[in-house]
């Protein structure tokens, strides 16, 4: 137990992250640092991460409250948000994710930053609403879903903020595959073990490669694009 919102726990050579705040996972700042916390003891212990969340709700994205408080209160928490999903894009170990149902805003963003992404099949909602509810996407977002989505799907879901059901998420690039609930969390454990047994050091230099343009680019324009960062409505 990392805290009252965020479990970890070592499985064999695989961490298993847990985010369950007992209501829609809203990403706040003790969430934020709870997941921080877990990626370092998985990083000095874990060969590979399994992240995952509560009962058919994976998380619902940035916490309203602050976000909608004041402007300084919603900079810094996106802010921390795009530190965790850079550090999760660009994180040493193979990192899987076992979406347990709604991923919705910054929710959906978790499924860019990881390696394998593993849905769960039933009534979820998964997507980037931010367009709907007046807000514009922030760049480190724009790139993160440009570089996983399909070219097919990347404007519905990015600039008209396009809802998909877990199958449909799985054609637009927000999935790998899609699990029945029984089997979701086995699934993710035994990919994440597979891909443990990859060299490691091998895999993380071509990971770094593989995605150092993006985040240079996210790198060169996170301070100047949360100056201007507009809050929901």
């Amino acid at each position: 137990m990392v805290s009252a919102k965020v479990r970890y726990e070592l499985r064999d050579s695989v961490a298993v992250i847990t985010m369950d705040d007992g209501k829609a996972n809203a990403l706040s700042h003790e969430m934020i640092d709870g997941l921080q916390a877990c990626l370092d003891t998985g990083e000095r212990e874990a060969r590979a991460v399994v992240l995952t969340g509560r009962d058919k709700r994976f998380c619902a994205g940035f916490d309203l409250n602050a976000m909608t408080s004041s402007h300084e209160a919603a900079r810094q928490l996106v802010t921390a948000g795009a530190e965790l999903l850079v550090r999760l894009y660009t994180f040493p170990r193979p990192v899987v994710l076992a979406c347990t149902g709604h991923a919705l805003a910054a929710g959906s963003l978790f499924l860019f930053a990881a390696d394998v992404r593993i849905g769960v099949r039933g009534d979820f909602k998964i997507g980037l609403n931010e367009v709907s509810i007046h807000m514009t996407l922030p760049i480190f977002a724009l790139e993160m879903a440009r570089d996983r989505l399909s070219k097919r799907h990347f404007t519905s879901a990015v600039t008209q903020a396009r809802i998909f059901d877990p199958d449909t998420a799985k054609d637009a690039g927000f999935f790998d595959q899609v699990e029945a609930p029984e089997a979701l969390l086995s699934t993710a454990l035994d990919r994440a073990r597979r891909l443990a047994e990859l060299p490691e050091a091998s895999f993380r230099i071509t990971k770094e490669r593989e995605r150092a343009a993006t985040v240079k680019l996210i790198r060169d324009t996170l301070t100047a694009d949360m100056a201007q960062l507009t809050s929901p409505r």
